[in-house]
Protein backbone atom coordinates (compact mmCIF):
# COMPACT_ATOMS: atom_id res chain seq x y z
CA UNK A 1 0.00 0.00 0.00
CA UNK A 2 1.34 3.42 -1.01
CA UNK A 3 1.07 6.12 1.67
CA UNK A 4 -0.93 9.20 0.79
CA UNK A 5 1.16 12.25 -0.06
CA UNK A 6 1.61 14.69 2.78
CA UNK A 7 -0.55 17.80 2.69
CA UNK A 8 1.27 20.87 1.52
CA UNK A 9 2.20 23.47 4.08
CA UNK A 10 -0.36 26.27 4.38
CA UNK A 11 2.29 28.90 3.62
CA UNK A 12 4.82 27.50 1.19
CA UNK A 13 7.48 30.02 0.18
CA UNK A 14 7.59 31.07 -3.46
CA UNK A 15 9.99 29.24 -5.73
CA UNK A 16 12.40 32.19 -5.68
CA UNK A 17 13.48 31.54 -2.10
CA UNK A 18 13.15 35.26 -1.43
CA UNK A 19 11.68 35.20 2.07
CA UNK A 20 10.02 38.21 3.69
CA UNK A 21 13.09 38.56 5.90
CA UNK A 22 15.51 38.58 2.98
CA UNK A 23 13.42 40.93 0.83
CA UNK A 24 13.03 43.40 3.69
CA UNK A 25 16.77 43.26 4.43
CA UNK A 26 17.62 43.96 0.78
CA UNK A 27 15.21 46.92 0.65
CA UNK A 28 16.51 48.35 3.96
CA UNK A 29 20.12 48.03 2.80
CA UNK A 30 19.39 49.63 -0.59
CA UNK A 31 17.60 52.52 1.09
CA UNK A 32 20.55 53.05 3.44
CA UNK A 33 23.13 52.90 0.63
CA UNK A 34 21.22 55.44 -1.44
CA UNK A 35 21.09 57.72 1.61
CA UNK A 36 24.90 57.61 1.65
CA UNK A 37 24.98 58.42 -2.08
CA UNK A 38 22.54 61.29 -1.60
CA UNK A 39 24.62 62.74 1.23
CA UNK A 40 27.77 62.41 -0.92
CA UNK A 41 25.95 64.21 -3.73
CA UNK A 42 24.92 66.98 -1.34
CA UNK A 43 28.50 67.37 -0.10
CA UNK A 44 29.68 67.59 -3.73
CA UNK A 45 27.00 70.17 -4.53
CA UNK A 46 27.13 72.40 -1.47
CA UNK A 47 30.78 71.88 -0.55
CA UNK A 48 32.36 71.96 -3.99
CA UNK A 49 29.72 73.39 -6.33
CA UNK A 50 29.55 70.11 -8.29
CA UNK A 51 25.87 69.58 -9.20
CA UNK A 52 26.19 66.69 -11.64
CA UNK A 53 25.60 64.00 -9.00
CA UNK A 54 22.39 65.38 -7.55
CA UNK A 55 19.90 64.18 -10.16
CA UNK A 56 21.15 60.58 -10.48
CA UNK A 57 21.66 60.05 -6.75
CA UNK A 58 18.42 61.85 -5.93
CA UNK A 59 16.57 59.64 -8.41
CA UNK A 60 18.24 56.50 -7.02
CA UNK A 61 17.40 57.47 -3.46
CA UNK A 62 13.82 58.46 -4.29
CA UNK A 63 13.26 55.16 -6.09
CA UNK A 64 14.84 53.20 -3.22
CA UNK A 65 12.74 55.12 -0.68
CA UNK A 66 9.46 54.44 -2.48
CA UNK A 67 10.46 50.81 -3.08
CA UNK A 68 11.34 50.41 0.60
CA UNK A 69 7.93 51.80 1.57
CA UNK A 70 6.20 49.32 -0.76
CA UNK A 71 8.29 46.39 0.49
CA UNK A 72 7.61 47.44 4.09
CA UNK A 73 3.87 47.41 3.38
CA UNK A 74 3.90 43.98 1.70
CA UNK A 75 6.19 42.39 4.28
CA UNK A 76 4.37 44.09 7.17
CA UNK A 77 1.01 42.81 5.96
CA UNK A 78 2.44 39.34 5.48
CA UNK A 79 3.97 39.38 8.97
CA UNK A 80 0.81 40.94 10.44
CA UNK A 81 2.60 43.93 11.88
CA UNK A 82 0.40 46.43 13.68
CA UNK A 83 -0.31 49.62 11.74
CA UNK A 84 2.06 51.61 13.97
CA UNK A 85 4.98 49.36 13.06
CA UNK A 86 4.24 49.80 9.35
CA UNK A 87 4.22 53.58 9.80
CA UNK A 88 7.44 53.41 11.84
CA UNK A 89 9.17 51.41 9.10
CA UNK A 90 8.35 54.04 6.48
CA UNK A 91 8.97 57.01 8.79
CA UNK A 92 12.41 55.70 9.72
CA UNK A 93 13.37 55.76 6.04
CA UNK A 94 13.30 59.56 6.30
CA UNK A 95 16.13 59.41 8.87
CA UNK A 96 19.52 58.74 7.23
CA UNK A 97 20.71 55.16 7.82
CA UNK A 98 17.82 54.24 10.16
CA UNK A 99 16.35 51.44 8.02
CA UNK A 100 19.17 48.99 8.65
CA UNK A 101 19.07 49.27 12.48
CA UNK A 102 15.29 48.92 12.30
CA UNK A 103 15.75 45.82 10.14
CA UNK A 104 18.15 44.38 12.74
CA UNK A 105 15.65 45.21 15.52
CA UNK A 106 12.93 43.33 13.62
CA UNK A 107 15.26 40.34 13.12
CA UNK A 108 16.27 40.20 16.80
CA UNK A 109 12.61 40.09 17.82
CA UNK A 110 11.69 37.48 15.20
CA UNK A 111 9.30 39.87 13.45
CA UNK A 112 10.55 38.89 9.99
CA UNK A 113 10.47 35.12 10.52
CA UNK A 114 8.27 32.81 8.55
CA UNK A 115 7.35 32.24 4.93
CA UNK A 116 5.03 34.13 2.65
CA UNK A 117 1.41 33.47 3.60
CA UNK A 118 0.14 32.16 0.27
CA UNK A 119 -2.62 29.96 1.73
CA UNK A 120 -5.28 30.59 4.37
CA UNK A 121 -4.66 28.99 7.73
CA UNK A 122 -6.64 28.65 10.94
CA UNK A 123 -6.18 32.28 11.94
CA UNK A 124 -9.52 34.15 11.76
CA UNK A 125 -7.73 37.15 10.25
CA UNK A 126 -7.14 35.06 7.11
CA UNK A 127 -10.78 35.71 6.16
CA UNK A 128 -10.24 39.48 5.88
CA UNK A 129 -10.30 41.14 2.47
CA UNK A 130 -6.75 42.43 2.93
CA UNK A 131 -5.40 38.96 3.73
CA UNK A 132 -7.28 37.39 0.81
CA UNK A 133 -5.89 40.04 -1.56
CA UNK A 134 -2.39 39.61 -0.17
CA UNK A 135 -2.54 35.82 -0.66
CA UNK A 136 -3.81 36.26 -4.21
CA UNK A 137 -0.92 38.53 -5.15
CA UNK A 138 1.66 36.39 -3.31
CA UNK A 139 0.50 33.37 -5.33
CA UNK A 140 1.14 35.41 -8.50
CA UNK A 141 4.60 36.88 -7.78
CA UNK A 142 5.38 37.94 -11.35
CA UNK A 143 2.16 39.93 -11.56
CA UNK A 144 2.77 41.33 -8.07
CA UNK A 145 6.27 42.52 -8.96
CA UNK A 146 4.99 44.04 -12.24
CA UNK A 147 2.15 45.91 -10.52
CA UNK A 148 4.35 47.15 -7.68
CA UNK A 149 7.15 48.18 -10.06
CA UNK A 150 4.61 50.15 -12.09
CA UNK A 151 3.28 51.78 -8.91
CA UNK A 152 6.81 52.72 -7.80
CA UNK A 153 7.55 54.15 -11.27
CA UNK A 154 4.35 56.24 -11.23
CA UNK A 155 5.08 57.61 -7.75
CA UNK A 156 8.68 58.43 -8.71
CA UNK A 157 7.53 60.23 -11.89
CA UNK A 158 5.01 62.25 -9.87
CA UNK A 159 7.72 63.12 -7.33
CA UNK A 160 10.04 64.17 -10.16
CA UNK A 161 7.33 66.49 -11.42
CA UNK A 162 6.99 68.00 -7.94
CA UNK A 163 10.74 68.69 -7.77
CA UNK A 164 13.08 68.33 -4.81
CA UNK A 165 11.37 67.95 -1.40
CA UNK A 166 12.96 71.24 -0.30
CA UNK A 167 10.79 73.04 -2.88
CA UNK A 168 7.44 71.37 -2.13
CA UNK A 169 6.27 73.95 0.38
CA UNK A 170 8.33 76.96 -0.70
Amino acid sequence: MVPAPAASAPSAPPATGLSPKRLYGIAATAEMITWALLIAGMVARYGFGFDALMFPVGLAHGTAFVSYAVVSAVVGLNQRWPFGRLIAAVALAVVPFATLPFDRWLVRRGLLEGPWRTQAGDDPRDASAIDRALRFWLRHPIALVAVLALAVAIVVVVLLQLGPPTQWFA
